[in-house]
């Protein structure tokens, strides 16, 4: 007897069933793209189906009301986004943008006043501040690009830029003008995203006299504890104004923040420069991500660690869980003299207990 015919080669069976399934799929992926054919050219196939080796193949095709003509809706859709642009800017933001620009300015005026006398230090390798005689000694440095974990911070000073952080954004020439494109990036200027959109709120000033070269630093010299204080307790009020206003201002023009990086963009869109670092290594080619922006992604609190009188003078790293946060603006006010707003005393922990203070845990 024949061992060939016994003991059949069991590749050969599953090659050949193997080329059945690829006949099949082939034969309905040709038989599915007959029937959108079929569909497309006659409007009253609206689906088919057919059974075939088991499987069952749904062709459907669905179209639009043939009453309604897209080319002559586009005129008006385009006719309605231009006249869109007559509801703006809104005549009762207009003042609240001028609050926001003139607090600005006085906020920066005064925390340049306040440096000179209160000194502030910024980490040299991760974006930690602190305002203080000297730096802290709570490990919390992850080094240069995240590089690091746990490490002491090595201190050097600081300037306006570790207070107020600098948001820029591209200034539009029109507020609903086309989206920017990636080549026409370099084609508009950058400024503050605050002042942008204190801008398209309806803000009519000259961005040259809005530039921090331009406004006076008053002498901290000449000054006595009292005006110290006042200045303090100006510079913390123009604050809040800032944030306050920038919020009602939200409430009614677009803004708009990338949701891996710190780009900002007021606007009803955003644009197309491809400047996100995170999409590098991907098909994304640095696009970015936008979602809706809030106050925090225009004017960042910048939260640093908060020393309290009952703290030690150079905050240690076991007693970490004592000490209180607070925005390093506050901080700043604070250590001129001003009293802090009480919505920040939870974070600030100014009723919490010393770290030196022995207790018993529970059990």
């Amino acid at each position: 007897m024949n061992m060939d015919t016994q003991n059949p080669n069991p590749y050969q069976n599953v090659l050949n069933g193997l080329w059945v399934r690829l006949r099949e799929v082939l034969l309905l992926g040709a038989f599915g793209f007959f029937l959108h054919i079929s569909a497309m050219k006659s409007p009253k196939l609206l689906y088919g189906s057919i059974m075939m080796q088991g499987f069952i193949v749904i062709a459907r095709h669905y179209r639009s009301n043939p009453k309604v003509d897209l080319r002559k809706l586009r005129p008006m859709i385009l006719k309605r986004i231009e006249n869109r642009a007559k509801d703006y800017p809104v005549k009762a933001m207009i003042p609240v943008a001028y609050d926001v620009l003139r607090s600005r300015a006085l906020l920066i005026q005064g925390v340049s006043t306040l440096l000179q006398v209160i000194p502030i230090w910024s980490c040299k390798f991760c974006p930690e501040v602190y305002v203080g005689e000297a730096g802290h000694a709570i490990k919390t440095c992850r080094g240069y690009k995240r590089h690091a974990k746990n490490k002491l911070h090595e201190w050097i000073r600081g300037g306006i830029n570790d207070i107020i952080v600098p948001m820029d954004t591209f200034h539009l020439k029109n507020t609903f003008q086309d989206v920017i494109k990636h080549d026409e990036q370099f084609d508009y200027n950058r400024i503050p995203a605050v002042i942008e959109l204190s801008l398209q709120a309806g803000a009519d000033l000259n961005l040259e006299e809005l530039s921090p070269n331009k406004l006076e630093c008053l002498g901290a010299e000449s000054l006595s504890n009292d005006d110290l204080r006042l200045v303090a307790d100006g510079t913390l009020k123009a604050w809040e104004v800032v944030r306050t206003g920038v919020q009602k201002l939200l409430m009614v023009y677009s803004a708009k923040v990338c949701k891996y990086c710190s780009e900002v963009h007021v606007g009803p869109s955003g644009h197309k420069a491809r400047m996100c670092g995170v999409f590098k290594y991907e098909g994304w080619r640095g696009t970015h991500l936008w979602k809706k922006a809030q106050v925090d992604d225009l004017v960042p609190q910048k939260i640093v660690w908060f020393r309290r009188p009952q703290d030690p003078m150079v905050l240690d790293d076991k007693w970490r869980s004592f000490y209180g946060h607070a925005p390093a603006l506050v901080d700043l006010c604070t250590k001129g003299g001003a009293i802090a707003p009480p919505k920040y005393y939870c974070m600030m922990k100014l009723q919490g207990l010393p770290a030196n203070v022995p207790f018993k845990p529970r059990g």
